[in-house]
């Protein structure tokens, strides 16, 4: 009996928003999208998501926690356009208006396993002394009208952007028939397990 070769592969990603480290900012919630490319599919889970909002509480450290779940199944033929995760996190101003405090992103890992990462977070500047005090006296601060444009790379050299907190992600991955499709993810120092199904 004969196997058919497959056409598409899958990437399952679960996972979760951890937390994040804002030492100015308290009281904060996140929301989250998936970027990816044209031979991409979700074909389970939810593409984006917001979380509650968390505060410091007693804690002697700066640490905010969501715990927020990640779960979603991504088909495709081609590796070319893997996902992105684009994180966004607001919080109130002195105003009580929700604000954004910090725009991120980085690639789902590429090998099946565990994995965890920090995302450097920013927010965007206003070019002049007189915008930036008319935004903070109307409550209108600069952010993106769609925060995916955080994983593309048009027009983010003329950006003027502000460092400001970070953001933790774990994830577990796991990959289908990459390897028939002639794909090798495997790590270099984990030869011997594969993690594709």
């Amino acid at each position: 009996m004969a196997t058919s070769n497959p056409s598409a592969f899958l990437l399952s990603i679960n996972g979760q928003i951890e937390g994040a480290n804002f030492p100015e900012y308290d009281d904060l919630y996140c929301k989250y999208c998936f970027v990816y490319g044209h031979n991409w599919a979700p074909t389970s889970g939810l593409e984006e998501g917001i979380s509650q909002i968390t505060c410091k509480g007693s804690q002697s450290s700066h640490r905010l926690i969501w715990n927020f779940p990640l779960e979603i199944t991504f088909k495709s033929s081609n590796p070319s356009g893997w996902p992105l995760i684009v994180v966004s996190v607001y919080g109130p101003d002195i105003f009580g208006n929700d604000v954004i405090r910090g725009y991120g992103a980085t690639h789902i890992p590429f090998t099946p396993g565990q994995h965890t990462r920090t995302i450097p977070m920013f927010v965007p500047e206003s070019t002049s002394r007189f915008q930036k005090f008319t935004s903070w006296l109307l409550g209108r601060r600069p952010e993106f009208t769609d925060a995916k444009v955080v994983a593309r790379s048009e027009g983010r050299e003329v950006m003027r952007v502000r460092s400001q907190g970070f953001v933790s992600l774990s994830f577990n991955i796991v990959t289908k028939d990459m390897k028939k499709l002639g794909y090798d993810t495997t790590p270099s120092k984990a030869a011997n397990q594969t993690g594709d199904i």
